[in-house]
C-alpha cells in the first residue's frame, strides 16, 4: 500500500439521510473523488431501484465502483474492501480526497478495519447446500443460520438469500461461525478516516423512505427489472435478493399486488434502516449531523471538516 498524505472521508448512515447528495457537495468543494460504498450501487443495470447518482453527477465529479459488476455476479465485503482500497490510494496518489459514501456497514467495516480471512469454502459444500435451498427453502436455512450464528443472522435481512448461504457455507466447512471469523483481528493496515454519520428524526426519515419508494416507481423501477429479465438476468441473481427488487420480481411473477409490494417494500426499507442505524452507532464514527436542510447540513460538516484539517480550495 503507497503512503498517503490525504486522509479519507467517509459519510455513512441510514438509507435516505442525505449521503449522496453531501458527498457530491463536498467532493465539489474539495475537488474530491467519489467511491462508493453502498452493495447494490456496484451492479450494473440497478440504477431506479437503488439511488444510484446520474450521469450528470458522476460526469461533475470522478466516481468509482459503480456499475462494476453483472446483476448475476457475486461481491463479497473481502473483495469491496480490495477494490476500494486500490481506488483510494490511486486517489491519494493524484493529491485528491477521497470520499468514501454508503450505508452497507460491513463492507465499510471492511474497508477501514480489515477482516480476518475465511478459509476457501470447498466446492462441494457451496453445491450441498444450494441442493438444500432448492429442496427446502430459504426459511428453513434461514431458520439453522439463527441456530448456528445467531449474531449474523440478526444483521441480515430475512429474504438475503445471498448471505445466508454463505454464513452456513463457513459454518459447514469451518465448524466455526462467520461471525466468529470475522470478530478476529485483522493483520490488515487500517485507513486512517474522519467518518461523518447522518441521521434523522424517525418520523422524518420513514416519510423520506416512503416518498422515495413511490418516486423510484414513478421513474421506472418495474420497467428496469422487466429490462433485466429480458436481458437474460434470472429472478435468482444476487441483485435481485435486495429490498425492493425481491418484492417487485414477486409482483411481476403474480404473487403480489402493485400496492402490497410497496407496502412490504416501505416496511422494509424502515426496518433497513433502523438496522444502519444500530450498525452506525456501535462503529467508530467521527461525528454524527442531523438536519434536513442540505444546505446547512453541508455547512456544519464542513465546518467539522476545517476543525480536523481538511481545507478547502
Amino acid at each position: 500500500m503507497s503512503d498517503r498524505a490525504v486522509i479519507t472521508v467517509a459519510v455513512v448512515g441510514p438509507t435516505c439521510t442525505g449521503k449522496s447528495g453531501l458527498a457530491l457537495a463536498l467532493a465539489r468543494r474539495y475537488a474530491a473523488e467519489i467511491v462508493n460504498a453502498d452493495a447494490l450501487q456496484v451492479y450494473r443495470g440497478l440504477d431506479r431501484g437503488t439511488a444510484k447518482p446520474d450521469l450528470a453527477a458522476r460526469a461533475a465529479v470522478p466516481h468509482h465502483l459503480f456499475d462494476i459488476l453483472d446483476p448475476c455476479e457475486r461481491f463479497s465485503a473481502g473483495e469491496f474492501a480490495r477494490r476500494a482500497r486500490t481506488a483510494i490510494d490511486e486517489i491519494a496518489a493524484r493529491g485528491r480526497i477521497p470520499i468514501v459514501v454508503g450505508g452497507s456497514g460491513f463492507y465499510l467495516r471492511a474497508l477501514f478495519r480489515g477482516l480476518a480471512g475465511v478459509p476457501p469454502i470447498p466446492l462441494a459444500v457451496r453445491d450441498a447446500l444450494r441442493r438444500r435451498l432448492e429442496r427446502e427453502g430459504l426459511e428453513a436455512l434461514r431458520a439453522e443460520l439463527v441456530e448456528r450464528d445467531p449474531a449474523t443472522a440478526r444483521r441480515l435481512p430475512p429474504g438475503d438469500r445471498q448471505r445466508t448461504l454463505r454464513a452456513l457455507e463457513v459454518v459447514a466447512a469451518t465448524g466455526r461461525s462467520l461471525s466468529s471469523w470475522q470478530a478476529e483481528p485483522s493483520a490488515e493496515e487500517r485507513l486512517p478516516v474522519l467518518s461523518v454519520g447522518l441521521t434523522l428524526p424517525r418520523a422524518l426519515l420513514y416519510d423520506r423512505i416512503a416518498a422515495r419508494a413511490h418516486a423510484m416507481l414513478r421513474g421506472g423501477w418495474l420497467e428496469e427489472i422487466g429490462d433485466l429479465l429480458r436481458g437474460g438476468v434470472p429472478d435468482s441473481a444476487p441483485a435481485f435478493q435486495a429490498i425492493g427488487y425481491r418484492q417487485l420480481l414477486r409482483h411481476l411473477q403474480g404473487a403480489c399486488t402493485l400496492e402490497e409490494a410497496m407496502v412490504e417494500i416501505i416496511r422494509a426499507t424502515r426496518r433497513y434502516a433502523k438496522r444502519q442505524e444500530t450498525w452506525f452507532r456501535r462503529e467508530q464514527v467521527s461525528a454524527w449531523f442531523s438536519s434536513p436542510d442540505a444546505f446547512g447540513l453541508e455547512q456544519d460538516v464542513i465546518e467539522f471538516l476545517s476543525r480536523e484539517g481538511i481545507g478547502g480550495r
